[in-house]
């Protein structure tokens, strides 16, 4: 279908009318007695439904013709007499025969009512239904009529008594509450005309002349009820039936412009789409289920719909051009991008073969970082040239894993030098007067070995510090007590101690580059508090 196609001039359905109900042939003597009418009796079978008219095919609430059921009617129960009686008249047989044959409905008699597969649906299509009339009670037959003895059932009415048939078949309480089920006949297609006509369901003329021919032959019927009151709202409803006409074409009308605003919504919304969306996959998407969505409303002039259509269509149109150019641009900037990532490939392959590990290291952060800020390239392609870039930093990091093998051996190795130091310190007897110059030669050495593995690097300063700790107290206590105390070996001893503080929470941080720098200061405040000491001993 093109983009100004209207997919709505080809969903135009007519359904045909439904067929007339054949008329039943009722055998009887009684028949030429008896008033037929309009109304849903068993004897006239349920009417046909009405043939849509130029408004029906135009309106999107008429597509589906209504389906009009009719009411269960009760078969009168003639009961067997319990003693013998004569053999009825002929007349009396063949009334019997009028009376109960036409409670029982063949179904060659059911009207042709479209089935709901006959009927084409559409989604948010407002669809006529059949409105449900409100349950008859049955009426009480001796209010409103009675058997004479010799048979004549009669009504009351409010011009008197009228004869509407006879009764010769038995208890004429039967015979009078099978009048009455007439009247309930009367009485439910009168109450479902009423509830078509509220619900303004069907052609509002053909429902008026429905109630007219009601309110004509009800006062004549051969029934038994308030036919009066039954007669007087047939009139009320051929006297509200205009007004509820002009209802329909109101209502009528708001459908179609509620048609019309659906899609008006749908051609702003596609408009909008045309104009700002960036998701291009959900978008065209949506714009597919817009003209299916489109195609399910009905009921529009064609030429208000052709211009909501050409709204439509522009801006589908619209919105592929621009889908178009940003693909376009897509293709250049990943264009561009592979030409980037190929640089960067080329090099890290220079960088691959270098041993400036510090240096190169940093250089190869630098181009991960590079690579990350440049735009993707396509799955496919992307993933190759990736593939490329690792490869040589591969290569330069292994290089830097068997260097740092290396290294860990080495510092291994001064790490045992360390602890064969540790241990001869601590046979360094505290109470002689050599100590400290002892301590402070193993302190030379121990210094001069070089990194140890960084897990070790707090057990061995423990070590050293307690080591420390233990000549000096016995030194202090060696002087004598008289002796002025040094005031800078004093503050040099403080510095030592908050500098083993500041390491002390730097390891407890877990900070390399604070626990390298704290240890550094160590030892540096350690080397002139021995200085220091050895000073203030040689006076």
């Amino acid at each position: 279908m093109s983009s100004t196609e209207n997919p709505g001039d080809r969903t135009q359905q007519v359904l045909p009318p439904a067929a007339a109900a054949p008329e039943e042939t009722v055998p009887g003597a009684i028949v030429a007695e008896e008033t037929t009418s309009d109304a849903v009796t068993p004897e006239a079978g349920t009417p046909a439904a009405p043939e849509p008219g130029d408004a029906a095919l135009a309106d999107p609430t008429t597509d589906a013709v209504p389906a009009v059921e009719q009411p269960e009617v009760e078969q009168p129960a003639v009961e067997p007499p319990a003693t013998e009686q004569p053999s009825p008249e002929p007349a009396a047989v063949a009334e019997v025969a009028e009376q109960v044959a036409p409670d029982a409905v063949t179904p060659e008699a059911a009207p042709a009512v479209p089935t709901p597969a006959a009927v084409p649906t559409h989604a948010h299509a407002p669809v006529a239904e059949t409105p449900a009339p409100e349950p008859v009670a049955p009426s009480d037959p001796a209010e409103w009529g009675r058997v004479d003895d010799d048979g004549t059932v009669y009504v009351r009415t409010a011009d008197g008594e009228r004869a509407v048939g006879s009764w010769q078949a038995g208890d004429p309480a039967a015979g009078l509450a099978h009048y009455a089920r007439r009247y309930d006949d009367l009485a439910t297609e009168v109450a479902l005309l009423e509830a078509r006509l509220k619900a303004h369901t069907g052609n509002p003329s053909e429902l008026k002349a429905k109630a007219q021919g009601l309110a004509d032959s009800i006062p004549t019927a051969t029934a038994v009820g308030d036919l009066d009151g039954l007669a007087a709202r047939a009139r009320a409803m051929v006297e509200t039936a205009d007004e509820a006409a002009a209802e329909s074409r109101a209502e009528k009308a708001a459908a179609r412009a509620a048609q019309v605003a659906r899609k008006e919504a749908l051609a702003a919304e596609a408009e909008q789409i045309a104009a700002e969306s960036t998701s291009w996959k959900a978008a065209g998407d949506r714009l597919k289920a817009i003209v299916e969505e489109w195609k399910t409303i009905r009921g529009i002039d064609r030429k208000t719909d052709e211009a909501l259509w050409s709204r439509f269509a522009a801006a589908r149109d619209a919105f592929g051009r621009r889908r178009g150019a940003h693909f376009a641009a897509l293709d250049a900037q990943r264009n561009e991008s592979r030409a980037a990532k190929q640089e960067l490939i080329a090099e890290a392959q220079r960088l691959s073969t270098s041993t400036d590990w510090g240096a190169t290291s940093a250089a190869m952060r630098s181009l991960m970082d590079r690579w990350k800020a440049v735009p993707r390239t396509g799955r496919d392609g992307d993933d190759d040239l990736w593939k490329q870039f690792r490869a040589a930093q591969d290569v330069f990091f292994t290089a830097r894993g068997e260097q740092d093998k290396a290294r860990n051996a080495e510092q291994s190795a001064n790490q045992q030098q360390k602890e064969e130091l540790l241990a001869e310190a601590e046979k360094i007897d505290p109470s002689s007067g050599n100590a400290q110059n002892a301590l402070r030669k193993i302190q030379e050495r121990y210094d001069a070995i070089g990194h140890v593995p960084r897990g070790a690097m707090r057990s061995l300063e423990d070590r050293m510090q307690a080591i420390e700790q233990r000549i000096r107290g016995a030194a202090d206590a060696s002087r004598p007590r008289t002796a002025p105390e040094n005031p800078m070996i004093t503050s040099m001893r403080a510095a030592v101690g908050k500098a083993e503080e500041q390491l002390a929470k730097a390891e407890a941080a877990g900070d390399a580059r604070r626990i390298e720098e704290a240890r550094a200061n160590l030892s540096t405040r350690r080397e002139w508090l021995a200085e220091a000491e050895k000073s203030a001993g040689r006076r």
